[in-house]
């Protein structure tokens, strides 16, 4: 009986941290990263932040219009920080050192372009 109980709590026990070993790889590949862009107003803060979302990886993006800086938790297993400048760019706008995709950006709303003097949330 007491083999028994010996067994059962070391079966727990390796169990227990099996399942903490399991959660540490998860949390190893979680990242953030904070990329500048060339936002200017809310809608271009709402633009950026819902095809951020829709990128493979990505848990939260959220954007500091102020600062012009997009904080962006991700899953590293599953997206990278070149492929998070792409989708920023390919929204219409500068991901730091890429420049905004040309096509996209002229399909901007005018008050969301470059030059355009800083202004209230529309």
């Amino acid at each position: 009986m007491l083999r028994n109980l010996f067994l059962t709590a070391l079966t727990t026990l390796v169990l227990a941290s099996a399942s903490f070993a399991g959660t540490s790889v998860r949390d190893d590949k979680e990242k953030e990263v904070k990329i500048k862009t060339s936002a200017i107003c809310g809608m271009c803060k709402a633009r950026i932040e819902r095809n951020l979302a829709f990128e493979k990886g990505v848990k939260d993006a959220s954007l500091d219009v102020k600062s012009k800086v997009v904080t962006i938790r991700y899953n590293s297993g599953k997206t990278d920080v070149a492929r998070l400048k792409a989708n920023i760019s390919k929204s219409g706008y500068d991901a730091e050192d890429l420049p905004a995709d040309q096509a996209s950006y002229d399909k901007l709303p005018s008050c969301c372009k470059k030059g355009t003097a800083t202004h209230d949330d529309h």
